[in-house]
């Protein structure tokens, strides 16, 4: 049977929402039915998670209750200064003896998990006010985005080849992994997927005839996305050692970590960021910092932000835009001189 990544991690994750839904009463499982169709199961645990935090805030803090005995009434009486206390409260919060902090766009998220909640109880008649809509969403200021320079991307894949910076006992690792590792920041730095498309991807999902391989994108849908043959070299090698390897049939994973099982992110995650380090260690870089350095690069190529967020899987072009402000900084410099003060 094949090894669907992607179908395991939506049953893991709606087991547990499920598993959250259990401490509150039966109308909250109502609207995740309700946003079952139009919502993937990472964004339905992302909501649950949210408004389980905030609900047992409420339980506790304002009515003395355990959760479960929420009724409709009870959310009738949360009011926007309720709300706003729990937006400050998570500004360094404890729970189950691990402290927590969320800065402002942790508390946008989760103000727009209420709203979603509030708003489908409004509108299904259960309550007679809508105060989460009133909350002003907290004021988020951009960070200045951070990826790596030509130079740098070179330098990565040579210390993935070379690991002249490990000690010795990591090098020892490094020679059963080094391969592998080159054609994985490979394939980040030339085509910009996602760490969760590069962990789900499959034997199957590649073309090396077409240089093509498939990847599933967020909320499922399936595109197919194009590499050079520098990348087909290192994945070939890569291939090479996997098959020489002992690999269990049902394992068709593309990319397995030394137990010979499917990757998962935190560790690819990890080997970026060890391998950037060493390269540029006053950068945070992770795998969504290679997404950024290969949008970027591509409209420096191509000059067409349309292409770039095809490519990167972006529904709309603002968040593009949004995301890699290289390319804003390029698009403003482009019309410097298109207007003429003198003909």
């Amino acid at each position: 049977m094949t090894n669907n990544y992607f179908v395991e991690r939506d049953k893991k994750n709606t087991e547990k929402v499920s598993e959250i839904l259990k401490d509150f009463p039966s109308f909250f499982g109502d609207y995740f039915l309700f946003i079952e169709n139009n919502s993937s199961s990472l964004t339905r645990l992302n909501y649950a998670m949210d408004l389980k935090i905030f609900f047992k805030f409420i339980s506790k803090n304002k009515f003395g209750i355990d959760s479960q005995n929420l009724t409709y009434n009870h959310i009738e009486k949360i009011t926007t200064t309720d709300i706003h206390s729990f937006l400050s409260y998570l500004s360094y919060y404890s729970n189950n003896g691990k402290n927590y902090k969320n800065n402002e766009k942790g508390k946008a998220r989760k103000l727009a998990s209420i709203r979603g909640f509030f708003k489908f109880l409004y509108n299904q008649d259960k309550i007679k006010y809508d105060v989460a809509s009133k909350v002003t969403t907290p004021k988020i200021h951009q960070k200045n985005i951070t990826r790596l320079e030509v130079d740098e991307v070179a330098k990565l894949i040579n210390q993935a080849e070379t690991a002249d910076f490990l000690t010795k006992k990591q090098q020892g690792y490094n020679k059963l992994t080094k391969q592998r590792d080159v054609a994985i920041l490979s394939l980040f730095l030339a085509t910009g997927i996602r760490v969760s498309e590069c962990v789900g991807l499959n034997l199957e999902d590649f073309d090396f005839k077409n240089n093509a391989f498939k990847v599933t994108r967020k909320g499922g849908n399936q595109t197919v996305l194009y590499f050079s043959d520098e990348v087909k070299e290192a994945l070939a090698e890569w291939l090479e050692i996997r098959n020489l390897a002992k690999i269990q049939d049902n394992e068709n994973a593309m990319f397995l970590s030394l137990q010979k099982k499917r990757m998962v992110v935190r560790s690819v995650e990890n080997l970026v960021k060890k391998y950037a380090k060493a390269v540029s260690p006053l950068k945070n870089i992770s795998p969504h910092k290679l997404r950024s350095t290969y949008g970027t690069n591509l409209y420096r190529e191509t000059g067409d932000i349309y292409i770039v967020a095809d490519v990167l899987g972006h529904k709309d072009v603002n968040t593009t835009k949004k995301h890699y402000a290289a390319i804003s900084e390029d698009l403003k410099r482009n019309v410097a001189n298109v207007v003429k003060l003198r003909k």
